[in-house]
């Protein structure tokens, strides 16, 4: 059975760090696209960072550029979100999904999700 599961999240102060981590099992990871989004209270699941099968990066969250990377572990079937200089506004719930086509900003165009995993940036 295809599962993803995020984990990671947590409170943290404003400038810290988080590394969430997407782990799939029932499938290979590094064959498919892998999108990282993220919903705050009251507002739309937006796409932050997305992965191709072929490790093309992809970007669609102008406000965490060089604060948020993603990267792979094919050896632990694992795609990463590192989160530095975390602020208030990246307050959310963040989720890792799976698409066997291309990177794409449109929620409806990933048909497998993790459950969430929450981060509060918070003093």
């Amino acid at each position: 059975q295809l599962q993803l599961v995020e984990s990671g999240g947590g409170l943290v102060q404003p400038g810290g760090s988080l590394r969430l981590s997407c782990a799939a099992s029932g499938f290979t990871l590094d064959e498919y696209t892998v999108g990282w989004f993220r919903q705050a209270p009251g507002k739309e699941r937006e796409a932050v960072l997305c992965i191709s099968s072929s490790d093309t990066k992809t970007m669609y969250t102008n406000s965490v550029k060089g604060r948020f990377t993603i990267s792979r572990d094919n050896a632990k079937n694992t795609v990463y979100l590192q989160m530095n200089s975390l602020k208030p506004e990246d307050t959310a719930v963040y989720y890792c999904a799976v698409r066997s086509s291309y990177c794409s900003t449109y929620v409806h165009h990933f048909g497998s999700w993790g459950q969430g995993t929450q981060v509060t940036v918070s003093s």
